[in-house]
């Protein structure tokens, strides 16, 4: 980019450089990304490891969506290839689907359920609560008190540092439960990842000579000697917007921690992800090589720790951060010309398709005509 920005974005994740693609793309804008980490694509961030392996510096990352425009987007920007996410659960000594389904229950308890018994089971074991006000009480009423013990509990434990009934329903709301043997985990239309990963997606979608990006630079540290533009969209955490200027209170956030393993081996486990709720520190462990399907004679797996020091990765959903962000929100709304967008910025959990809806709607919606 040559000469004076139009648009100044705040963050090279999914909602800053989507909103800078559209920018550049359709209006001709001139834009500037400013990126405090070193490297473009914020969590979805991907490349290879000394191995050779294809990791995610971030954890896993999976794209999935019903948003027809969603989808139609993300095809600009790199070849798909059709990826059905799976996922197992470490429970007694056995691995069984998770969402759970009819294998799951027969597996774990040695029955030999069908489509009709797995209803009557689950309806037998549900603890009828009309409106569940959080996590526990969503849980209790999908799968009951046994599943809820054995697969969910310690594992939002140790994935929160709060028990399920310190959170909002939502947490829990979102994992299915099904009928019958689908043991997918997502139930979305579109289910692929990018050929090439997420990080040379990304690359494709900044590829215009009126974005220019600058890694390893805080924004805050240079505001004031950036020049004056029309547009400025922040996709950091909103408190941390306004903790730099005049306010108070710090919304909370979870991280993760990863322990990283090369082996000279294949493969490693027999699935990409397999979470262990109850036995171990680590909340799951991920091998890509299942989800690139990248072919090597060796493997590399991470496993995850829930933490709350490092790169914020995932609200915290209950009434106590909600008083806070809508705060902030409010705060957010008084600005001029600056715009909030994205997972930190909204304090609310996006997934990868939610994201780039997000970021859409909002340029949609500032450039209606």
């Amino acid at each position: 980019m040559t000469g004076k920005p139009d648009v100044l974005i705040i963050g090279a994740g999914i909602s800053g450089l989507t909103i800078a693609e559209r920018c550049a793309t359709v209006l001709g804008k001139k834009v500037l990304v400013i990126e405090k980490r070193d490297h473009i694509g914020g969590n979805c961030y991907d490349f290879y490891n000394e191995d050779g392996i294809q990791v995610s510096k971030y954890g896993a990352h999976l794209f999935h969506t019903n948003y027809d425009d969603v989808w139609e987007y993300v095809q600009k920007f790199s070849a798909w290839r059709p990826h059905t996410h799976k996922v197992l659960s470490f429970v007694d000594g056995k691995l069984v689907p998770i969402p759970v389904n009819i294998d799951t229950v027969n597996i774990l308890f040695g029955l030999n359920l069908n489509e009709e018994s797995m209803k009557s089971w689950l309806e037998e074991n549900q603890i009828k609560i009309d409106n569940p006000k959080n996590s526990e009480e969503m849980a209790l009423s999908r799968i009951g008190r046994v599943l809820y013990e054995k697969m969910i509990k310690n594992y939002t434990y140790k994935q929160w540092d709060m028990w399920p009934s310190e959170l909002d329903a939502s947490v829990l709301a979102r994992i299915p439960v099904r009928f019958t043997h689908d043991d997918r985990y997502f139930n979305d239309t579109y289910q692929s990842q990018p050929v090439d990963g997420f990080t040379k997606l990304f690359d494709n979608m900044a590829n215009n000579p009126n974005i220019e990006i600058q890694c390893s630079t805080d924004y805050f540290e240079i505001k004031d000697s950036l020049p004056k533009v029309e547009k400025i969209f922040y996709t950091g955490p909103i408190d941390g917007y306004f903790d730099k200027t005049d306010t108070s209170e710090k919304l909370q956030y979870r991280s993760l921690r990863f322990e990283w393993e090369t082996v000279d081996r294949p493969y490693y486990q027999n699935n990409s992800v397999i979470n262990y709720p109850n036995d171990y520190e680590y909340t799951r462990i991920v091998e890509y090589k299942h989800i690139t399907k990248q072919v090597a004679k060796k493997t590399t797996v991470s496993r995850e720790y829930a933490c709350w020091d490092g790169e914020p990765y995932y609200p915290v959903p209950n009434p106590e951060n909600q008083k806070i962000y809508d705060k902030y929100r409010v705060e957010a709304e008084k600005l001029h010309e600056i715009y909030f967008v994205g997972r930190l910025a909204n304090y609310k959990y996006f997934n990868m398709d939610q994201a780039f809806k997000n970021a859409l709607d909002l340029f949609k919606g500032l450039n209606r005509s």
